[in-house]
Formats: structure tokens, sequence, C-alpha cells
């Protein structure tokens, strides 16, 4: 079937394009998923929704179709996801500082992103030169876990269609709607986990807002540095803590205002191997944490730790 229909909805343009229904884009990015489009569809398909914007039924029914392709995953207690899907061009990666933090908290963290990414410094690559784990299969994710590791899985692993749907962007120059779709992918189905959701465009904060809300979800939502999932080293952002969809600000933070008094002290390559030395460094004491990362790390651990007894006490029950 072709997808024409659904690009006429949607490819009018900014201000005269419609939405389409949380049913009609399951459909549609279920045939962009398993091949069954052209590549001038997808091409089509891949700038209208740039153009457009996504609504939240639309990334409703793309997610839905992106998780009936993807890996499961049923971890014994709840988990801490954070997609990695930027990677690095003016900081340092400090997405797996993050998921270490964590993890030392006996936190199970599970990153996933692409393996490569010519122009940026992926999270994959500080993690292999950390010599942390790489699943290449549900089966090792728990092995890290038990480790008191994070674990890196990547798209090609976790979902082999949404991978290829990425990598169109090597093709027309530009994300898609597959990028903010990854952003919000959860391979435990919801219930077992908390996702750190981040944007970078205010609208998209708006939108991604009302979405963690109506699905009822457990996660961060934070305006990302450059794209990655983590607090910015030098300022605080805002961090916006749902759990069942409900904003809880016992678990929020407000986003630092005035003017810094002090910065800290940051490596100045930004390649792997150079941001994997300041990790290792910062995580054996021998040098402090950036101020936003370790708040970021303890706004997450809390709210955590309240899933965590939430789940316990409804199995107990």
């Amino acid at each position: 079937m072709s997808i024409a229909t659904y690009i006429k909805e949607i490819g009018r343009g900014r201000e005269g394009a419609r939405s389409l229904s949380a049913e009609q884009s399951h459909d549609l990015m279920g045939q962009v998923l398993d091949g069954r489009v052209s590549d001038l569809e997808l091409g089509a398909f891949a700038l209208a929704m740039r153009i457009k914007g996504e609504s939240i039924d639309e990334l409703s029914g793309f997610l839905r179709a992106v998780h009936e392709r993807s890996l499961k995953l049923s971890p014994a207690k709840p988990l801490v996801i954070l997609p990695s899907y930027n990677g690095a061009r003016k900081l340092p990666n400090l997405t797996a500082l993050l998921a270490l933090l964590l993890a030392q908290n006996d936190i199970p963290v599970l990153v996933h992103g692409p393996s490569k990414d010519p122009s940026r410094v992926t999270t994959a690559a500080v993690f292999h030169d950390l010599g942390l784990p790489t699943a290449l299969d549900a089966a090792d994710v728990p092995h890290a876990w038990a480790r008191r590791e994070p674990v890196f899985m990547a798209t090609e692993t976790l979902c082999p269609a949404l991978a290829r749907l990425l990598d169109v962007r090597w093709v027309i120059g530009l994300r898609n709607a597959g990028h903010t779709v990854a952003k919000l992918l959860d391979p435990t189905a919801g219930s077992q986990s908390f996702r750190v959701v981040n944007h970078t465009h205010p609208e998209y904060g708006e939108v991604l807002t009302a979405f963690l809300q109506r699905e009822h979800a457990h996660a961060m939502l934070l305006r990302g540095t450059e794209g990655e999932p983590v607090a910015d080293p030098r300022r605080l952002p805002r961090l916006d803590v749902f759990l069942q969809g409900q904003l809880r600000p016992e678990f929020s933070v407000a986003a630092q205002e005035g003017v810094l008094t002090e910065l800290p002290v940051l490596p100045r390559n930004i390649d792997a191997a150079t941001t994997a030395v300041y990790i290792q460094a910062v995580i054996s004491g021998e040098k402090p944490a950036p101020g936003p990362l370790a708040r970021q790390a303890e706004c997450i651990a809390a709210a955590w730790q309240a899933l965590a007894a939430e789940r316990a006490c409804e199995r107990s029950a």
C-alpha cells in the first residue's frame, strides 16, 4: 500500500499540513520500517515530518510501530534508559559519566544509540575506550548489571529497522522523525523503565511534556547538551521528573539562574580517548564530577528509588 495519502496530509508545509491519527501514524511508520515504501516516498516522509513536526498522536503511533519491531528486555527491577543519538561537537560527551554515576548506586542503566557517527564523538566510542560492555543481544544485558556496570546497546541491535531509518540522514542531510522516536524508545514496554528524555528546542519540550503526561511515563525531561541526555556541565538546566505521567516537584529542579561564578575543569579535547580518561578520573575520585551532572544523577536516583519501591509494593500485594 502506498503512503501517498499520508504524505498528502503531512506534506502541505508548516501552516497547511494536517497531523495524522495515532492509528494512521502506526500504519505509516510500520510501512517505512518494513521497507514497503519507495526511496522517493521515504524521502518525502522524512522531509515532510521535519518541516511539520510531530504531534502527540503521531509520536504515539510511530513509537508503537518501533516497539513492535524492537528487542524486548524484562529486567528484574526498573532500569534507567539513556538514549544517546547526537554525540559531541564542542563539549565532551559525558553520557557515559552519567551512566557510571548511576551504576555506582546499583541502578541498572541501559544506554542505546548509533555505533558510529562520522561527524561526532559517540557514546559508543567512549564506552569502548572506558572498557564498558556493549550488548550484542538481550542475554548480555543482565551480566553487565550484575557487575554494577552500565551497558551500551547499538540501535542496530535494539531495532535494526529504526537504525535503517536513522541512516536516511546521511542521504538527505537532515534528521527525521526516527530520531525523535529513538529518544523515547523503551524496550521494557514502559512499566519497568525510567527514561531520560532530552530536547534541543523549546517547542519540542512542550510536545514531549504533553506526550509523557498522556503516556503516564516515568521520565526526566531536560534540554540536553548538544542533544545528549546529560545536563550541561557548566550550568544546570531545568530538570522535570515525571512518575506515572505526573510532574513530581520533589524530584524536579529549577534551572540555574544568574552569573556563573565557577566553571568545571573539562578536558580541552573532546575525542573519545581523552573523554574516557577524564571520566575515569572522576569515577576514581581524582577529579570532582561537574556539579550539574552530579545533581542530575541525584535526581534520577531519587526518582528511581521511588519507582523501585512502588514496583516492589505492587509485587508483594
